[in-house]
């Protein structure tokens, strides 16, 4: 006879396990201390199996008879369901172990980033997409699901960050292949659908009669030595202003004039050499008597273990009266690269390669870290004295050379 709901809610427990059967091998299992099982006992392949089918009340009489009738549907077709449920199970977890989420904390987990970007770069993932597609399947995840991301930054004004943000999910996309967890890059499909950020130009001083105020505010900055050292050395190297702050003294050899900056810290990711002109050795030999004992040239104001802070050059900028859209610590570079090509003559594939940039030979290879070496040497050298004859406020006459 067919169970009821009342028949199910009035039966009492027993010192021994009660079978209440409703028939086509089920059953509701009521043991002595009062929990109610739903079972099926059925065979396959002559073997007596039992497949569970949840507990009473949570799976109700109802739910109870569908999953029988679909396990018996598999019986029929030759399957059997007790298996069936395994291949589920393990495919379910195979699935999440394959989540966006964990394949793009093992991807970042493999970057040698520095650190301030690789904050960023977490806190991105954790706010703006884990919350939405971190726990789907990476090879299920669909260029629509990206473009949600997207949006939701682009509605909120962060089109820059929105960009920065799917770039890096195409690259966890990349890396899913290559580790045979997706087929393909959904991300890449997005090419123009999320809208371009506006260009932003870092505010730069390009007047040579304007730049030669600014050396000399720098050479009375009355605020922390570091920092006025590090602002001397930004006009003279014109490095990015991260590669500057997380300068270690074991990339100097001041004997030799040269600063090599590692792979994991550059931009391009390549390793870059740095002429030093015999002002920047003279400055990092008397900063070396204050913050040489530790690890970096500009150690943090509140750990010597961690580098100056991000905002500690544009801060002194703003304390000597120079605004945001007059200069910044990036603009350092746009002064040298504009006043070494349009006033001094220098040669544009030099500065590109000392500004770090992506420079090709003629034959279309990159260039390796120390070419044309002993020509940067004197650009940098001469750039350096060009700087000192602008600080004393002389008449500096360019001398267009376009040989280096």
């Amino acid at each position: 006879m067919a169970l009821t709901d009342t028949a199910i809610r009035k039966a009492k427990a027993s010192d021994k396990p009660q079978k209440l059967t409703d028939g086509a091998g089920m059953y509701l299992l009521l043991n002595p201390n009062g929990s109610k099982w739903w079972r099926l006992d059925y065979r396959h392949n002559g073997k007596r199996k039992t497949l569970s089918l949840g507990t009473y009340p949570d799976t109700g009489l109802a739910d109870a008879r569908d999953k029988r009738d679909a396990a018996r549907k598999l019986l029929a077709a030759g399957i059997d369901p007790s298996e069936q449920r395994k291949a589920e199970k393990a495919a379910g977890e195979e699935r999440a172990a394959n989540s966006f989420e964990v394949v793009a904390r093992e991807w970042l987990g493999k970057q040698t980033w520095v650190e301030h970007y690789r904050v960023k770069v977490e806190a991105w993932m954790a706010n703006d997409v884990y919350p939405y597609v971190g726990g789907r399947p990476i090879a299920e995840l669909s260029a629509p699901e990206f473009l949600r991301v997207g949006r939701r930054m682009e509605e909120r004004g962060a089109l820059e960050s929105a960009h920065r943000v799917l770039q890096t999910c195409g690259q966890v996309m990349r890396y899913a292949i290559a580790t045979g967890r997706a087929d393909r890059n959904p991300v890449a499909d997005l090419k123009g659908a999320i809208a371009s950020p506006a260009e932003r130009h870092h505010a730069a001083i390009t007047d040579p009669a304007v730049l030669g105020g600014l050396l000399r505010a720098i050479e009375g900055y009355t605020g922390d030595i570091t920092t006025r050292a590090a602002l001397k050395l930004s006009a003279l190297l014109f490095v990015r202003p991260g590669e500057l702050r997380h300068a270690e003294w074991a990339e100097f050899d001041l004997d030799a004039g040269e600063w090599n900056i590692p792979a994991g810290k550059m931009k391009m990711r390549q390793p870059h050499l740095v002429p030093l002109c015999e002002q920047a050795v003279a400055i990092l030999r008397e900063l070396h008597q204050l913050t040489g004992r530790g690890q970096y040239v500009f150690p943090g104001g509140r750990s010597p273990r961690r580098p100056m802070s991000n905002n500690a050059i544009n801060a002194a900028l703003r304390r000597m009266g120079y605004g945001t859209d007059t200069m910044t610590a990036h603009g350092f570079r746009a002064t040298a690269r504009t006043i070494l090509d349009e006033v001094l003559g220098y040669r544009v594939d030099f500065i590109e390669h000392q500004l770090a940039h992506a420079v090709k030979d003629p034959n279309g290879r990159a260039y390796n870290r120390t070419a044309h070496l002993p020509e940067r040497r004197k650009m940098m050298q001469g750039w350096a004295d060009y700087l000192d004859a602008l600080r004393a406020g002389g008449n500096v006459v360019a001398i267009r050379t376009k040989a280096g």
